[in-house]
């Protein structure tokens, strides 16, 4: 069915899931001042007492939001997500983690025909959705985007561009590195400690999911582990990141030709010094171990709350940074992303604009579950490069 077809059959262009916690606050807010004349979206959530108060504060900003519909829904509840699924255009959640709380609104977006988009990290979350859903989400016509917030839209959109800009014939490496003064919302740090406490469903999954996608007929695009070690050209130490971002872009990569014949993507933090290096690198080990032991695990988890975060002016004083370095064709490009604070304020901005692009702009035949440059591609780079993200050829 044509999207706008499709458009034209839901009473709400958009509803946004989980406004009532930090990050699902700030992208009701960025809507509430950035949505186009005439949007129409409502929030969901299992609390009608805190929606209101949410409408309550938009509504004071923005007085003709005194009337937002306010849907109640629960992951809990089956039928209350189909309703939510039903009505919408495209429905934003911002409700983790994603593995333990996730699953009931993905099918029933992918059974209503609804575009998805969410902020998971989680890959094992991903790819259990594949294997459960895209086949039905295909049948529908339902887009199921995930990590549409820093996990992976900078990354696999900053990789897209930059593989367009070489243009190159033949085989094409790119090594992505990350850096960034901003904090990590709770959210995040509860679904990474999932993800390190579950390698070995991880591995299960990713498995499972390998075995009913198809691969690219004649060309090959896969994420590489990379090494530690200095980049002399960008003069950062770098240190692998064990993210989803690296396995995003290699999707993109499998899906689009212009990633070329032969892709390969890695993935970096990148430090100034080799003592910030090692440092990170130590912590990251001890995250890791942490969270094989319950105890620990579960003394960290207490010590980091979800839905809260920084201050406003500590997120205004944030920042982030990828840069890409391509290399194909004998020739060698360094581009770069960049904005403000990734783990609150430009999530919520790259995962509004995210919904706004699936539900108005002109995007690539796709459907099913699928990466952010698949769905959205160039559309999203324009969105997002009005909305104040750069992209840029350095080099």
């Amino acid at each position: 069915m044509p999207r706008e077809t499709t458009r034209q059959s839901k009473d709400l262009d958009l509803v946004l899931f989980g406004a009532t916690g930090f990050t699902g606050g700030l992208t009701a807010e960025y809507l509430a001042e950035h949505a186009p004349a005439g949007l129409r979206w409502a929030l969901a959530g299992r609390n009608a007492g805190r929606l209101e108060e949410v409408r309550d504060r938009l509504a004071a900003a923005h007085p003709e939001l005194a009337e937002l519909p306010l849907l109640t829904a629960d992951t809990t509840d089956p039928s209350s997500l189909a309703e939510v699924a039903r009505r919408a255009s495209v429905v934003i959640t911002t409700v983790g983690p994603y593995l333990q709380l996730g699953e009931p609104l993905v099918a029933a977006c992918a059974e209503a025909g609804t575009d998805y988009v969410d902020l998971t990290g989680e890959p094992e979350f991903v790819d259990t959705m594949y294997v459960a859903h895209h086949a039905t989400a295909q049948r529908t016509g339902a887009r199921i985007v995930h990590a549409c917030g820093f996990d992976s839209i900078p990354h696999d959109l900053g990789a897209l561009f930059t593989v367009q800009q070489l243009a190159a014939a033949g085989p094409v490496t790119v090594r992505g590195v990350v850096r960034t003064t901003g904090s990590f919302s709770g959210g995040t740090f509860h679904s990474a400690m999932g993800a390190f406490s579950r390698a070995r469903q991880m591995q299960a999954a990713m498995k499972a999911r390998r075995t009913v996608e198809p691969r690219p007929e004649g060309r090959s695009s896969r994420a590489v582990a990379g090494r530690p070690g200095r980049d002399r050209m960008l003069g950062y130490w770098l240190l692998p990141l064990p993210t989803i971002d690296p396995f995003v872009v290699a999707r993109s990569g499998a899906a689009l030709e212009v990633y070329g014949p032969d892709f390969r993507y890695s993935h970096y933090a990148g430090t100034k010094t080799l003592r910030y290096a090692l440092g990170g690198a130590a912590a990251a080990g001890a995250l890791g171990v942490s969270a094989q032991v319950p105890p620990l695990r579960n003394f960290l988890l207490s010590r980091v709350k979800q839905g809260e975060g920084p201050s406003e002016r500590r997120r205004e004083r944030a920042w982030f940074t990828v840069d890409f370095v391509a290399e194909g064709d004998g020739r060698t490009l360094h581009t770069r992303v960049s904005g403000g604070d990734p783990g609150y304020t430009e999530t919520a901005k790259m995962l509004a604009e995210s919904a706004l692009c699936l539900a108005f702009d002109d995007n690539p035949a796709a459907a099913g579950c699928v990466t952010p440059a698949q769905a959205m591609g160039d559309s999203l780079i324009a969105r997002l490069t009005a909305a104040g993200i750069t992209f840029e050829v350095v080099a």
